[in-house]
């Protein structure tokens, strides 16, 4: 695989005009920043944060399309592929790469989250993915709480299999994390690992070859400087920018849902000059009255901001 996604991979939002359609010119002018920061390696479009299931087939490719246009090439356009069934899933990849994606971040079949999977099942979803479309992908491992998380087998299969050439990991089980990840990275030395840990990046740092995180898409430049201090081994380092950015992870992802978080990047985002408004499609909804005050005086205590975008 020739994708090197060692570093920071923001998972940015979907920007919306006032009426719901989707924001062509806000996509540029995100994209376009996120391209422009040292240390940035990919995008992830149409993920949680990117509110991709709340959109049509159309709009799926148009926020590829836009997203290449942004960037102009510099990184890839990574898409994730959230279709229920394997073949639903497959011919959505397929469009995807239509669209201009260059690699898939391969979502687990949601009826699992309730009710788990059969054993061997998540492996035929990757392997038809991958044959249909031709697209690379990333292995996505669900959290513990969920019975869409993959045993350490599970993982180990779909690692090895063709196609698969990182892995986006949201265990949030410390004890799994610490005894799961080295097995991975022994079995598979050339496997990329990304952490997903938005709201407790720190203990997963030291582990990885970067993040895969919707924080990414807010707060670029310090969590490249944490991913660095991670790959260092410089705890003091990792630690400072940790507490530097603790007010602003707490205002966007300790709140009562982790979906709340896409709003509460959009509204950090209108801080940063880079949206004009935090538009987000139902069920999502608004925060309440003065979140937007609170997250932009979060994000001025850690020296973020407004940023210059790119012309």
């Amino acid at each position: 695989m020739t994708i090197d996604l060692r570093g920071l991979v923001p998972a940015p939002v979907t920007p919306f005009n006032r009426d719901g359609s989707v924001d062509v010119d806000a996509i540029h002018r995100l994209g376009g920043w996120l391209a422009s920061v040292d240390g940035v390696k990919g995008l992830v479009v149409l993920g949680h944060a990117g509110e991709g299931t709340f959109l049509t087939q159309e709009e799926q490719a148009l926020v590829i399309r836009e997203f290449k246009n942004a960037v102009n090439g510099e990184i890839p356009i990574i898409a994730g592929i959230t279709g229920e069934g394997n073949t639903v899933a497959a011919l959505e990849a397929k469009r995807a790469v239509e669209a201009g994606a260059e690699a898939g971040l391969v979502y687990p079949s949601h009826g699992w989250l309730r009710f788990g999977y059969q054993k061997g099942a998540p492996q035929t979803r990757y392997k038809e993915i991958y044959e249909t479309s031709g697209l690379p992908l990333i292995l996505f491992q669900y959290p513990d709480a969920t019975k869409a998380t993959y045993d350490l087998e599970t993982q180990l299969d779909i690692a090895g299999q063709e196609g698969v050439f990182a892995t986006k990991n949201g265990v949030r089980n410390m004890k799994r994390w610490d005894t799961e990840i080295p097995v991975l990275r022994a079995t598979f030395p050339d496997l990329q690992i990304l952490t997903c840990h938005d709201e407790y990046l720190l203990h997963t740092m030291f582990d990885v070859d970067g993040a895969l995180v919707g924080y990414g898409g807010l707060a670029p430049e310090p969590l490249v400087e944490l991913i660095a201090a991670g790959k260092a081994k410089d705890y003091p380092a990792a630690r400072a920018i940790h507490d530097r950015l603790l007010p602003v992870t707490k205002n966007v992802y300790h709140r009562g849902s982790h979906m709340e978080g896409t709003v509460a990047l959009k509204e950090g985002l209108v801080a940063r000059g880079i949206l004009e408004h935090a538009t987000v499609r139902p069920p999502l909804l608004p925060l309440a009255e003065g979140a937007g005050d609170e997250i932009a005086l979060a994000l001025k205590s850690a020296n973020l901001g407004s940023v210059t975008v790119p012309a």
